[in-house]
């Protein structure tokens, strides 16, 4: 799967880095932006994975918005294949090198495997449950937090939420999935915070953070389930004593 997301990064999303043309840029929707990068690199993933196995479903980003039935018949799936062609379009729009070809493999619903490719920092982030994170190969260290909520590293995606919260600071995300959560799964960050989740945005990063013994939840409490969208804050942390002391914080932010 690796090898494949590298493949199709080289072939039709890094040669449009920083030099995408005149009507390769629209608007799903009012801020919304998709590539012709996007649609091609979720075509050849998506062909990829059926020919692999016809029967899983796959639920990229693009086809979704077009046919909604995708995201429902997601949580019912027995198998199935989330993609994210290029996550942080934005951020590859604007020539920022935040940005990531993601897959995430759920079976039951649950993400069993997850695959990020970061082609600009060629960095690589493969997780299967139960079996720990590796970038590029090798074995992630095991994450040690700091104690105190003032020396907390916590990131937001949303701009209004930036700033000191009580003991607490929120900086900006990377505004990149495929940067946040392997962030957090290195430990140079010890939590991010979001407005809202999507299966492909959130399902392979979700398993690196949790193979790490970090835990993903709705700041009310709630769990994170991949296979649904969601409007509620999630909050990804480095342990459960920091999601706990982070919530805590964020509660009076969000509700």
């Amino acid at each position: 799967m690796l090898d494949l997301l590298k493949d199709v990064a080289a072939r039709v999303i890094t040669p449009r880095f920083r030099a995408l043309a005149h009507g390769e840029v629209t608007e799903k929707r009012p801020g919304d932006l998709v590539t012709i990068a996007d649609h091609e690199a979720e075509q050849m993933i998506t062909e990829a994975l059926r020919e692999t196995d016809p029967d899983a479903l796959v639920v990229g980003e693009e086809a979704a918005s077009v046919d909604a039935t995708l995201l429902e018949r997601l949580p019912g799936s027995e198998h199935a294949f989330t993609v994210d062609p290029v996550d942080g379009t934005k951020n590859f729009v604007n020539g920022s090198a935040n940005h990531a070809v993601m897959v995430a493999e759920l079976r039951g619903g649950t993400v069993t495997r997850s695959w990020i490719w970061q082609p600009e920092h060629q960095t690589s982030f493969v997780s299967e449950r139960g079996h720990g994170v590796l970038r590029n190969g090798a074995r992630l260290p095991a994450l040690h937090p700091p104690a105190g909520l003032e020396d907390l590293r916590v990131l937001t995606s949303r701009p209004g939420w930036e700033g000191p919260l009580g003991r607490l600071t929120l900086t900006p995300s990377a505004w990149c999935c495929g940067v946040d959560y392997p962030w957090v799964a290195e430990g140079r960050v010890d939590g991010t915070l979001y407005s809202r989740s999507l299966p492909w945005d959130h399902a392979p990063g979700s398993l690196l953070v949790e193979e790490m013994g970090g835990i993903l939840r709705h700041t009310d409490g709630s769990a994170y389930r991949p296979c649904q969208v969601g409007s509620r804050p999630l909050l990804a942390a480095a342990n459960e004593e920091v999601w706990k002391a982070v919530a805590g914080q964020l509660r009076r932010l969000v509700y």
